[in-house]
């Protein structure tokens, strides 16, 4: 009976949050609260990174456009986000280890001013409560089918305050430690349920379901489509996927909080490295694993059409299989690994969104810095707040019928270039002031958020031509560019700033003297306590 599968969701959400607890330990100061004192094992981070970004917009919407004409795409855009993350772990990890720092945006009051380190964190909160409502939103999806299996009407409003209230639970007491815990026992249990789907699959489908998925082009890699319109306008054609995506991991994973924040949880420069390599490795194993989870879901249904199959949209494609292709228990189980993959990114949320408000915004407010003790309530408080807001969102998005995988990149695509750029136009441009990195940011963000909901380009779509927007993937170069021209040329029209970062033979920046053990690849300096910046 169902029952049982709701019984197995039940008991993984009260032992995931118990272990999220026992595994925390109770938390004494708010740089334990917010990085774990610099101490977590770095494969366990590696772990959460992956956890944080899948979500369940991968666990359902990837499945979901396998079976439709994205084959392998996200296979492909993995690896431009590998190469985002090499030049992340190169470039970007070494400074804000090396500066000790809580926040990334920490960097950016040291080099510009505490305006923009705030507007930046403002900016990080805003786009993640929408991004993260997107992602809570999913996460009730295959929640409600089974609860209209069994004859329980609850509405999505219900289900995703439950999620969220479980969720907050072990975060608002555990802090990142109770995250990154839970986030790698997620990881395992979501991943874990696409092998169990792959092997049910394989069974029903035999060798033949693979070849037919072969010959229909579900296993496809490579989008070799080079025309220009095809190449602006679709994730997955190689450019974009490439040179796009890798740009594009360079900002959700060397400017986001939500990213930065775990990799600054490590003992060592040399160990966020790893975790933040590492985590591209893992994130190319899983997008293969769930688009062959569609290719096969494509060769079990015959290649019937979503109406056809009497669904509403993609997404519900792999959790509607679940319910009814699996045994029961075991669909209870997967059931629970997407719910794993929705509170690992709700968790590390809440729990970036907290670092940020706190150290970027309440500390610049302040006149004077708040004790450990203060500032540890503080971030608890500010937890509980965004777990209310993220909610709310997330019920704004109950009526959605689109890929919510797209949607959640599309969101990223209004400020990720803005705040990536934010960061190089300090490295790069050195005449830079304040007054230009501020300017640069906001013209920015304006002129995104217009190419955003404004720019279309018409395209060939099936034998029509539509009008298409731009592929979520140039968002952001686009926006890179755009705050370094800004930037730049305002730089050109004032004297250089009073006291200009120099940049030392290995490229670092004053505030790094002490640490240059790390320079060279060796065990690198622990971060220093809840600093003040």
């Amino acid at each position: 009976m169902r029952h049982f599968d709701l019984v197995v969701i039940i008991v993984y959400l009260v032992a995931i949050a118990w272990l999220g607890l026992r595994l925390s330990g109770r938390q004494k100061s708010a740089t334990e609260y917010f990085v774990g004192e610099g101490r977590m094992p770095w494969w366990t981070v590696c772990f959460s990174v992956v956890a944080t970004e899948t979500s369940v917009l991968t666990v359902i919407s990837v499945p979901g456009g396998a079976y439709g004409d994205q084959a392998f795409g996200n296979v492909e855009l993995a690896l431009g986000y590998v190469i985002g993350r090499v030049v992340v772990a190169t470039l970007l990890i070494p400074l804000y280890k090396r500066g000790g720092f809580v926040s990334a945006y920490a960097y950016l009051g040291d080099r510009f001013g505490p305006r923009l380190q705030g507007l930046a964190s403002v900016t990080f909160v805003v786009t993640r409560l929408l991004a993260e409502g997107v992602r809570l939103f999913a996460s009730a999806i295959p929640i409600k089918l089974l609860l209209d299996e069994l004859g329980v009407g609850a509405d999505y409003r219900t289900i995703i305050v439950a999620i969220t209230a479980v969720t907050v639970l072990y975060t608002y007491l555990g802090g990142i430690k109770a995250v990154i815990w839970t986030d790698a026992v997620q990881m395992l249990l979501y991943l874990g349920g696409a092998v169990l789907a792959i092997a049910v699959l394989s069974g029903h489908v035999g060798t033949q379901g693979f070849g037919d998925a072969l010959h229909s082009g579900r296993l496809r890699v490579f989008d070799t489509d080079f025309s220009l319109s095809h190449v602006l306008t679709n994730s997955f054609a190689l450019p974009t996927a490439i040179l796009g995506g890798a740009v594009f991991a360079m900002a959700s994973h060397g400017s986001d909080q939500l990213i930065v924040q775990r990799i600054l949880s490590t003992r060592s420069l040399r160990d966020s490295q790893k975790a933040m390599i590492g985590s591209g490795v893992f994130i190319t194993v899983q997008f293969a694993a769930f688009s062959l989870v569609g290719a096969l879901l494509w060769a079990y249904d015959d290649g019937r059409s979503f109406t056809d199959l009497g669904l509403r949209s993609s997404d519900d494609l792999y959790p509607d299989f679940i319910l009814h292709g699996l045994p029961v228990g075991v669909s209870g189980l997967l059931v629970a690994g997407i719910l794993g993959a929705a509170m690992g990114s709700l968790s590390s949320a809440l729990n970036s969104m907290s670092n940020s408000t706190v150290s970027d915004l309440l500390r610049t407010l302040l006149r004077r810095a708040p004790t450990e003790e203060t500032t540890l309530r503080l971030a608890r408080a500010a937890t509980l707040v965004w777990a209310v807001l993220m909610a709310v969102f997330a019920c704004a998005f109950s009526t959605s019928t689109g890929n919510v995988y797209l949607t959640g990149l599309t969101i990223a695509g209004y400020t990720y270039g803005a705040l990536l750029g934010a960061f190089l136009l300090g490295r790069l441009v050195q005449r830079a002031d304040e007054a230009d990195s501020l300017v640069a940011f906001v013209v920015t963000v304006a002129v995104m958020t217009y190419v955003v909901r404004g720019v279309k380009i018409d395209t060939q779509v099936a034998g029509a031509t539509v009008a298409a927007g731009i592929a979520a993937q140039w968002l952001v170069p686009i926006g890179v560019v755009l705050t370094l021209a800004v930037g730049g040329t305002m730089s050109l029209f004032h004297r250089p700033p009073a006291v200009v970062p120099a940049t030392g033979a290995d490229g670092d920046e004053p505030g790094e003297a002490g640490a240059t053990s790390a320079a060279d690849g060796t065990e690198g300096t622990e971060p220093q306590s809840a600093p003040s910046r």
